[in-house]
């Protein structure tokens, strides 16, 4: 029989991040993710305060944000086992920011306290960054293979179409949130109409003509990862 293999002192931090998370989540909703919440579930877990402090070394808003991506993790895993490839484009990004949603349903009130904690301009970027991961995995769940600067475009556009349906999400009181996925339909259907003006644009030879510079300088722009393209020219490239 083969040895069990030895954690990892990350294997030891992460579940103690875990262990503190679901101790926290109860007092989320009264404190919110401050440092009286991780006390109070760093006492109520028995993780010592030391390692407590290593695994959030922020506090609160290292918790909040470990809450996020822990559910980001949750979603990719989701994703990986749907039926996507019997959906539509539309059906599938709505999937995806459904599915993110309906992860925290029993934890709305943790998901509204985190808002306004990152929407403090210390953690805004910290925030922006959450929620472009959110974006960045549904788009890697749903096999995107730009490479160029539509892997930044698509990303930012979900990212605005996420953002906004979970705000309307956190005020939405109709029974299994049906206004919100009517709502994230709308977007989604804005997004698709601005995808089709796009296509007529490359389409038409005038518009080509007038954007043929700015459309070299995004030729040079790179998903993270991406090759570049070696410049010949005079111009300057755009980092990946």
């Amino acid at each position: 029989m083969p040895a069990a293999k030895k954690k990892t002192e990350d294997d030891h931090l992460e579940e103690t991040r875990a262990r503190l998370l679901e101790a926290a989540l109860p007092d989320v909703c009264f404190d919110g993710w401050s440092e009286e919440t991780l006390k109070i579930a760093t006492e109520t877990s028995g993780v010592d305060e030391g390692l407590a402090k290593l695994a959030f070394p922020r506090g609160g808003v290292d918790l909040a944000l470990y809450f996020h991506y822990a559910m980001d993790r949750k979603l990719a895993e989701e994703m990986a086992a749907a039926p996507l490839a019997e959906m539509k484009i539309r059906e599938r990004v709505a999937f995806g920011v459904r599915r993110r949603l309906e992860l925290v349903a029993n934890e709305r009130e943790a998901v509204r306290r985190g808002v306004a904690l990152l929407a403090l301009p210390i953690y805004a970027a910290d925030g922006a960054k959450a929620v472009w991961h959110t974006a960045d995995v549904i788009w890697t769940a749903l096999g995107d293979a730009s490479t160029d600067y539509n892997w930044y475009s698509k990303r930012a556009i979900l990212s605005g179409v996420y953002s906004s349906t979970v705000l309307y999400w956190l005020g939405d009181e109709t029974d299994g949130f049906t206004d919100t996925w009517a709502f994230l339909d709308r977007r989604i259907e804005d997004v698709m109409r601005f995808e089709k003006v796009k296509a007529k644009v490359r389409g038409n030879k005038l518009a080509q003509a007038l954007l043929k510079g700015p459309a070299k300088l995004l030729d040079r722009v790179n998903a993270p990862g991406a090759k570049a393209e070696v410049d010949t020219g005079t111009g300057v490239g755009l980092p990946g």
